[in-house]
C-alpha cells in the first residue's frame, strides 16, 4: 500500500512539473499583441510580422573568445543572423557592451547592412535589459532605458536573439525578456561561448524558462513558412541560402525553377490534370 501511494505521489509530482514546463513557441511574423488562448500559448509559430531581430554584443573583440564554433563558421553565422532582418524586413535592434576597449564594435558588415540604425552602446550593464542604478544614472542617463525603449518601440512581442556570450549576454537577456512576457527565440548558431559544455548548460537554462533554441535553417524555414510564399518568394531567398545555407541551396533553386516553368501550381489554383489512363481530373 505504501508503495502504491508513493507511485501515485510521484506521478502527481511529474504531472505538476510537466504542466509548468514551456514546451514550444513557434516563430510568428504577423504581430498580435493579444495573448493567445492558454492551450495554444506555447505553440506559436514564427511569423514575420510578429518578429523583431536582436543583435546583442556580437562584437569583434568578444568574437575572439568564442570556442564552440570555428572562426569561419561563426563569422558566417553572425552575418546570416543579421541578414535575417533584411530578408524578412524585420525591425532590428542592435546593442554593444563597453564598446570602447577590448570588446570592440560590431562587425562593419553589420553596421553597413543597417546604416540607419544606431546601436545602443551600453556603458556597463551586462544584461542589456537592466536599468542602471541611481549611482550611475547621472553620468549615463541616456542609457537608462534606451535598449528597453528600442525593443518596445518595435511593437513586437516575439524576438530572435543572437549574441556573445551565450551563457551571459544572451541568456541574461533571454530570461529577462521571458519574465516580461516576450516569446523568445535564441539563434544558437550565431551565439558563442567559451566552450561547448558552457553553451549546452546555457541552452538548458534558457529552455527551462521557455526560451526556444533554434538554428539558422529552422528559423528561416518557419519565417518562410510556405513554398508558395510571395513575401519573400523563393527567388528572393536564393541569394541568402546560397551564401549561408549551402546544404539547402539546390532544393530552393529547384523549387524556384519549378515555379518558373509551371511545374508547380500556384496557391489556390485548380487545374485540369491528365492522368496516366488519359482521363482528366481536377
Amino acid at each position: 500500500m505504501h508503495f502504491t501511494t508513493s507511485i501515485a505521489i510521484a506521478l502527481a509530482a511529474i504531472g505538476t512539473v510537466a504542466a509548468s514546463v514551456v514546451p514550444y513557441e513557434r516563430l510568428n511574423k504577423n504581430d498580435s499583441v493579444s495573448t493567445p488562448p492558454v492551450r495554444y500559448r506555447f505553440l506559436l509559430t514564427l511569423t514575420i510580422s510578429e518578429q523583431a531581430l536582436l543583435i546583442v554584443d556580437l562584437q569583434v573583440g568578444l568574437a575572439a573568445t568564442v570556442r564552440d564554433w570555428d572562426a569561419a563558421t561563426f563569422k558566417s553565422n553572425v552575418l546570416a543572423h543579421a541578414s535575417i532582418g533584411k530578408l524578412y524586413d524585420l525591425p532590428v535592434v542592435m546593442t554593444t557592451s563597453t564598446e570602447i576597449g577590448p570588446n570592440g564594435p560590431l562587425p562593419k558588415e553589420i553596421l553597413e547592412m543597417y546604416p540607419e540604425i544606431t546601436p545602443v552602446r551600453r556603458p556597463g550593464e551586462i544584461n542589456a535589459w537592466d536599468i542602471i542604478d541611481a549611482v550611475h544614472a547621472l553620468s549615463a542617463r541616456a542609457n537608462i532605458t534606451e535598449f528597453r525603449a528600442a525593443v518596445k518601440a518595435t511593437g513586437k512581442r516575439q524576438v530572435i536573439i543572437a549574441g556573445i556570450t551565450t551563457d551571459v549576454c544572451v541568456a541574461f537577456l533571454a530570461l529577462a525578456l521571458r519574465a516580461e512576457g516576450y516569446h523568445v527565440v535564441v539563434n544558437i548558431e550565431a551565439s558563442g561561448a567559451f566552450n561547448l559544455r558552457v553553451a549546452e548548460a546555457a541552452q538548458a537554462r534558457m529552455v527551462a524558462a521557455g526560451v526556444q533554441v533554434m538554428n539558422l535553417f529552422s528559423i528561416n524555414a518557419e519565417l518562410f513558412r510556405d513554398w508558395r510564399s510571395t513575401e519573400p518568394d523563393a527567388n528572393a531567398v536564393i541569394p541568402y541560402v546560397d551564401r549561408f545555407l549551402a546544404e539547402e541551396s539546390f532544393v530552393v533553386r529547384s523549387h524556384a525553377a519549378a515555379v518558373a516553368n509551371g511545374t508547380i501550381l500556384g496557391a489556390g489554383e485548380l487545374e485540369t490534370i491528365t492522368v496516366g489512363d488519359g482521363t482528366e481530373t481536377s
